[in-house]
């Protein structure tokens, strides 16, 4: 009886260590950024690399551009595309209108910032072949965004024209490029970041200098085999050390018909991809946009996002469960018209509305309550009982939030 006992004892130690030994099992995100790779290119070159990490999760379309014709339509430019996946919202809300980076609105916090408030003493990264993402974009050590601090970056290469001299066939650029993906590489293999971005530049280069070309297929093989040195870098890291990653590669815009030129709003400039290890939701066969990679990474490492900030999110998480996406609005004298894509039959919501815009500011807003709908019905129309120029509308899922802004006609 006293052998049994102790044997069950022991099990049942063994047992419990295990399972706080799975549960221990820590979390780490990469995403990375293949600049200026329109979908129909990917998908015609052979990217064994990038294959191998959609055959764990998965790979889909997806969009950039915001709303076209709409409040929230956004210049299929570069790094209005990377601050719209670092923010979760569109150009309106962050401002980075262009390359140059002007006014960058820091009310609107990057996941950096959000990761490091909710975890300070977990680690972060930027590897990139562009100085401005980590100093501008995710704007490392300003007052705007709280001194943000990064635990680890390689990047300025650029602006180093002696190892790097410059020439009118970006070979500099692809020189770099190789240098950022094997440094990101070694970092991860050996110092393990818990948040990391990993950008690389060659493959826009090629299609502005030579359009759908063998010049811009090479890069994108090239681009694929840099993608490889990291994965490979996740892949040992998660059987050696028993980590849990989830790895997101995407691209910044599509480019126009000819693939040189990018910038304005034709589908194939809106038009993009997403590569994951995870398998998503059913937001992510959707064509879900940029925006919704923020929210997805979020859930995914379980930051906390104020709720302020969550409301002003434009995207829909990929990873967790799905209720609701692609919510849209209208306003038609005092009666409110709402749309969403359904994937719950039973789910309720509650609908918000302001007629403000203080979050812009640094501010709150006040919302009012108007209503709570079925997910399955998958619109409304709903009496306001007054007039209203304009107004920001929020879903309040049972996991998150929704969010449109419409306009009295």
């Amino acid at each position: 009886m006293k052998k049994k006992t102790i044997r069950f004892a022991i099990i049942f130690v063994v047992g419990n260590m295990l399972s706080l030994a799975v549960h221990a099992q820590e979390k780490k995100t990469l995403f990375i950024i293949l600049d200026g790779i329109q979908r129909e290119l990917l998908e015609r070159n052979p990217t064994p690399n990038l294959d191998d990490i959609a055959s764990h999760g998965g790979y889909s379309h997806a969009y950039v551009g915001g709303k076209k014709g709409g409040y929230s339509e956004t210049p299929t430019i570069s790094a209005v595309g990377y601050n719209s996946l670092l923010t979760g919202v569109w150009v309106n809300k962050h401002n980075v209108k262009g390359n140059g980076i002007r006014q960058p609105n820091y009310f609107y916090p990057t996941i950096f910032r959000n990761f490091k408030n909710s975890y300070p003493h977990k680690t972060t990264a930027v590897y990139s072949t562009w100085l401005d993402n980590r100093t501008k974009l995710v704007g490392e050590n300003l007052a705007a965004t709280g001194h943000l601090q990064l635990d680890y970056h390689f990047d300025g290469l650029e602006i180093d024209t002696l190892s790097y001299p410059h020439d009118d066939k970006s070979d500099y650029i692809k020189r770099i490029d190789q240098a950022v993906a094997a440094y990101a590489a070694n970092d991860i293999m050996e110092k393990s970041p818990d948040m990391t971005w990993v950008y690389l530049q060659y493959t826009d280069d090629m299609g502005h200098r030579f359009g759908e070309s063998p010049q811009m297929d090479a890069g994108i093989q090239e681009a694929d085999r840099q993608v490889g040195l990291i994965w490979n870098a996740v892949k040992e890291r998660i059987q050696d050390y028993n980590e849990d990653w989830m790895i997101i590669v995407t691209t910044d815009h599509g480019r126009k018909v000819g693939g040189h030129g990018h910038g304005g709003q034709t589908d194939e400039e809106r038009a993009t991809w997403i590569v994951t290890n995870k398998i998503f939701n059913d937001v992510f066969q959707q064509t879900p946009g940029i925006v919704s990679i923020f929210p997805t990474i979020a859930n995914f490492m379980d930051i906390s996002i104020p709720k302020n900030q969550a409301m002003e999110l434009d995207g829909a998480a990929l990873f967790g469960e799905a209720y609701a996406s692609h919510f849209s609005g209208k306003l038609d004298g005092k009666s409110l018209q709402l749309s969403w894509k359904s994937y719950s039959s039973e789910g309720m919501a509650k609908i918000w509305i302001t007629d403000t815009n203080q979050f812009k500011y640094g501010e709150t807003d006040i919302y009012r309550l108007i209503g709570e709908v079925s997910l399955g019905d998958k619109e409304v129309i709903l009496d306001l009982k007054a007039v209203y120029e304009d107004l920001k509308v929020v879903m309040e899922l049972p996991n998150g939030y929704l969010n449109v802004w419409v306009t009295n006609d």
